[in-house]
């Protein structure tokens, strides 16, 4: 059975005792193009570094939820378009909720994005995102356990790009991949739809 689908049919059965709140919720995260998974997954034990060159460990980030993409800064569009996206997203929630979310920024371009960079970058937007770069094998590791594909680049001098997604995972205060907000992104919808997923705590 095709994910999507079963997320539906999940909710319906959830709220089967309120049929018209059960048609809502599966709308609302229809028009916001996020899809819930009927399970959260565990995620593998990675060990990356942050923009400020701190061990960044996975499963370990307190209450917040996270809204992880693969990237980098030398991206001439999926990038910069998301990370603004975001940043409007973000402005939009309330400050009791914006708190508890936590964007991440994670380079699909190790050989150029030192945390300096990724730091020097991020703070372009002034909105408290987060960089994350490593080792390209616990990169691609990440990647994979959250279904967002990246190709590593062929050569690591001069001026190349890197083919990723430009999905967003959806990850719990619990570490599990809980879904994917998809691109493209749509905002004005999604300011409606994670204060009903982030507030019931799914």
């Amino acid at each position: 059975m095709p994910a999507r689908l079963a997320c539906r049919l999940l909710i319906c059965l959830a709220l089967l005792a309120s049929p018209a709140l059960a048609l809502d919720r599966v709308g609302l995260l229809d028009e916001a193009n996020l899809l819930l998974f009927p399970q959260p997954r565990p995620l593998p034990a990675v060990q990356l570094v942050d923009q400020d060159g701190q061990a960044w460990q996975s499963g370990n980030h307190g209450q917040r939820w996270l809204l992880l993409f693969f990237g980098f800064t030398h991206c001439p569009d999926i990038c910069p378009t998301t990370l603004s996206d975001m940043r409007r997203l973000l402005d939009s929630l309330e400050p009791s909720l914006r708190g508890r979310l936590q964007v991440v920024l994670v380079t699909a371009d190790p050989a150029r994005d030192t945390p300096g960079r990724l730091k020097e970058y991020l703070g372009y937007y002034r909105a408290g995102f987060q960089g994350l770069t490593g080792e390209l094998e616990q990169l691609q590791a990440l990647s994979r356990a959250l279904g967002l594909p990246f190709v590593p680049a062929g050569q690591t001098d001069g001026d190349y790009s890197v083919s990723h997604s430009g999905n967003i995972a959806l990850v719990g205060p619990d570490g599990k991949l809980h879904g994917h907000l998809r691109a493209p992104l749509r905002p004005e919808a999604l300011r409606e739809a994670l204060p009903q997923l982030i507030g019931s705590g799914r």
